[in-house]
């Protein structure tokens, strides 16, 4: 069990130096994955701007965590720099690393993310664009969502409390019925 939990945490350390300063192709190659993907692609021309996640890594054994870093855009330009992170306590083992894009409905959504004091409990839901399946459990609620392959993907994305989160599954496996939530920090470009 010690063991485990060591080889797990060495990932989720790994993990996070992987996900460290993000060089630009990095953020090109997500970005057109979204922009690829049914799902996500409409949202560009209908939103007021998004934060993008190249690599967010997750791993945890009865505790875990998440952290990846990102950038912000407003009508496609780069406008701020964030960072998410992520606690979890509950049944969970493995690890995981995905590219996560947030759209924000309006410029309301988007100030109040920019705000810097942003987050996300376990009743929001994200579309996974490669199939997969979870579920999670909250202080705010409770949910559970699957994906199924391209071909037959359900899951289409819409506008909760003005935003709206597509994941792209990049590889691990991660077995998780654990409470947790998302926070996010915002820095604007050319800000100290």
């Amino acid at each position: 069990m010690k063991t485990l939990r060591t080889t797990l945490w060495s990932t989720f350390f790994a993990m996070l130096l992987a996900a460290g300063p993000a060089l630009a192709d990095k953020y090109d190659e997500a970005l057109q994955t979204f922009k690829s993907e049914k799902e996500s692609a409409a949202f560009f021309s209908k939103s007021a701007g998004y934060a993008l996640f190249p690599t967010i890594g997750k791993a945890g054994l009865g505790v875990g965590g998440a952290y990846g870093e990102g950038r912000v855009y407003e009508k496609g330009k780069h406008i701020g720099d964030t960072k998410m992170t992520q606690v979890s306590i509950g049944l969970q083992a493995g690890g995981q690393g995905y590219s996560q894009i947030i759209f924000f409905e309006n410029q309301a959504a988007l100030d109040q993310f920019k705000s810097g004091n942003f987050e996300f409990g376990a009743n929001v839901n994200a579309v996974v664009l490669r199939a997969s399946a979870g579920g999670t459990a909250g202080t705010t609620g409770a949910s559970a969502s699957a994906s199924a392959g391209k071909e037959e993907k359900a899951n289409t994305g819409e506008y909760y409390k003005g935003t709206v989160i597509f994941q792209f599954v990049k590889g691990g496996l991660m077995y998780e019925a654990s409470v947790a939530g998302q926070k996010f920090s915002y820095k604007a470009v050319g800000s100290k």
